[in-house]
């Protein structure tokens, strides 16, 4: 269902089946990332986890939004190696707990994912600017919630948010790591980009696609 009307089940059923395409889409270059400044299995781990949850939905398909984000942020933890199983879980575990039994309206949209950022920020001990997934979700967040304030759509405050992410994103190239595996690397992991905050990106193009009605 389109963003005016309030997103269903199958709206955020099909956010998280564009996710999981633009990561297979996107896997090599997710992976090349990584063997830069960590284990080279970033994009294969988030692959194997996203393709496990699309199975999972369509197995036993969620009654309720917060049930399906539920059912989404546990496949990940149970499936995804490393920290972005326990990180991208988290984000969609605190978004189940912060959205209802009904349809997800804007402001709740917006709500839930600021409370799925404070888990990713209380889980993984991070910070802006610590060259993390964080860099992209935090400005994604503070855009979407700039622009649902000035009374904006939802589609509207996704492309935004959008935006935000993609900027965040590019701007871990220059960081120095602070955080995770890339950390160890001290001044050698300046100069690439992060590979988590590059799948966060691909979340909020996600989201644009099937829920800000661009589908």
């Amino acid at each position: 269902m389109r963003v005016a009307d309030g997103v269903d089940v199958q709206a955020l059923t099909a956010w998280v089946r564009e996710f999981d395409r633009l990561v297979a889409e996107h896997e090599g270059e997710l992976t090349g990332l990584d063997a830069a400044i960590g284990d080279a299995d970033h994009g294969a781990n988030m692959h194997r986890g996203l393709t496990a949850a699309v199975a999972a939905l369509a197995g036993t398909p969620p009654a309720d939004p917060a049930a399906l984000l539920k059912q989404v942020g546990m496949t990940l933890i149970s499936k995804v190696g490393g920290a972005s199983g326990p990180l991208y879980g988290t984000l969609f575990l605190r978004m189940a707990g912060a959205v209802g039994t009904d349809e997800v309206d804007a402001a709740t949209y917006a709500r839930a994912l600021r409370a799925g950022l404070d888990g990713v920020l209380a889980r993984g001990k991070a910070e802006p600017g610590d060259k993390t997934m964080v860099d992209a979700l935090g400005p994604a967040c503070d855009a979407l919630d700039q622009e649902m304030a000035a009374g904006g759509s939802l589609a509207e405050a996704l492309r935004r948010a959008a935006t935000a992410a993609r900027q965040g994103r590019d701007a871990t190239v220059p960081m120095l790591a602070r955080k995770g595996r890339a950390s160890y690397l001290g001044e050698r992991s300046i100069g690439h980009q992060d590979p988590g905050a590059t799948t966060t990106a691909l979340l909020l193009d996600a989201a644009v696609t099937t829920l800000g009605g661009e589908g």
